[in-house]
């Protein structure tokens, strides 16, 4: 793009009941607004609304009905700052989408034939895709002459060799029903694999990281050379390491039994595996800083849900060591991996065989950027790597847009 082309990047992520968005400039990757619309359906709806530069947040609350009127709100309040979707300095629409499969391994211009293959992924993302699409058919309403970006959460795992990403299942009831592991989270996974080999110092061609995005939902990925070589999530988000309501790797016959022997329904089985297990499940919190507390206080039943928490994790951690042989650094990132020191000391305890340890000191400090936790001379460097999803996929907006205006 020329130097007098629009440089403006609105990023959305449309949930269920939830719109979050954040306005960029990417001359400076600056942000310019960011905002969350929640509860929409509800006569309880709330529009939170920040004007960095003027460092002002507003509220509106109110019943917002659906999607369209909630772009529509945060259009009026983009507008209120100068900002509006009708400025001829916005470049383009990048929208979070979580499942795009194996057809889309890069972000896309959406057209008709994007958005059916996106539509024929629902019965594998129920929760997700919908509220995707809805988002996108939204802003398209809105500003139909401007160029609309798919980033999917899925693409940066596409790079998996079949080995990791197969089931050992039929592969033709595999094929005809699209079960694969897919992997999640793929966004943050290539934004801190990135930053972390910068922190190095090196080329992330270079560099192997084992990623940890541990969030209320969570996954694990092994990283050679920038690309992803095996990830914890699967077909689904719920398969991998203990989450804030997930259960993660689960016999499958547990779901036999609890159907057969529980004479519970497959709707019933699925609530419980997706929102009522995990640490919520084993200790009836999913907080990290409550289970803390808990556990400080000589909580036994929140001792218990930390404890398998780390189980899993450090699991994870010696896997990908295995699987990427070489292992140049383990990144925390999210907000339980950016926040909570005693996941990260507890995470990699025991691993210093593996060239693995942390600096309570560094540990202990909090900061907003990415930092290294290990000792100096670590043979595997220990480091905290603040996620960006939003500006990740402004990046990757922008990017192809001007790439397409040549």
């Amino acid at each position: 793009m020329s130097s007098s082309s629009p440089t403006r990047v609105l990023v959305l992520n449309s949930g269920s009941s939830s719109l979050k968005y954040q306005l960029l400039d990417m001359r400076d990757s600056s942000r310019l607004a960011v905002g969350l619309v929640e509860r929409i359906g509800e006569q309880t709806s709330r529009l939170k609304h920040t004007h960095v530069a003027a460092d002002d947040t507003r509220e509106r609350h109110g019943p917002i009905a659906d999607h369209e009127a909630a772009l529509k709100a945060v259009a009026e309040e983009l507008a209120r700052d100068g900002l509006g979707l009708d400025s001829p300095e916005l470049a383009a629409i990048g929208h979070r989408v979580v499942h795009g499969g194996m057809f889309f391994t890069e972000p896309t211009l959406i057209d008709d034939s994007v958005l059916t293959e996106v539509e024929r992924l629902v019965p594998v993302a129920p929760l997700h895709n919908p509220a995707n699409l809805t988002g996108i058919r939204t802003a398209q309403g809105l500003r139909p002459d401007l160029p609309q970006v798919a980033v999917f959460d899925t693409a940066f795992h596409t790079t998996m060799p079949e080995s990791a990403a197969r089931y050992a299942i039929d592969p033709k009831i595999a094929d005809r029903h699209r079960i694969r592991r897919y992997g999640f989270h793929g966004t943050s996974h290539a934004y801190v694999s990135r930053e972390t080999a910068r922190l190095l110092g090196k080329d992330p061609a270079d560099v192997n990281v084992v990623v940890l995005h541990l969030g209320n939902g969570a996954s694990a990925s092994a990283v050679r050379g920038g690309r992803c070589v095996d990830t914890s999530m699967g077909l689904t988000p719920l398969e991998g390491l203990v989450m804030g309501t997930r259960s993660g790797d689960l016999d499958p016959a547990v779901i036999f039994h609890l159907e057969r022997v529980g004479g519970m329904s497959t709707d019933e089985i699925d609530t419980l595996l997706n929102k009522r297990s995990g640490l919520f499940g084993l200790c009836g919190d999913n907080d990290m800083r409550e289970i803390r507390r808990r556990v400080d206080e000589g909580d036994e039943q929140a001792q218990l849900a930390f404890d398998i928490y780390i189980h899993r994790l450090k699991k994870y951690i010696g896997a990908y060591y295995a699987v990427l042989g070489r292992v140049d650094a383990v990144a925390f990132t999210a907000g339980v991996g950016e926040n909570a020191a005693p996941v990260r000391e507890a995470a990699v305890a025991g691993l210093e065989g593996l060239g693995l340890a942390v600096d309570a000191g560094l540990n202990a400090v909090r900061g907003d950027g990415p930092r290294l936790i290990s000792p100096a001379d670590a043979r595997v460097k220990v480091a905290v790597v603040p996620t960006d999803e939003e500006l990740e996929i402004a990046t990757q907006t922008y990017a192809l847009v001007e790439k397409n205006s040549r």
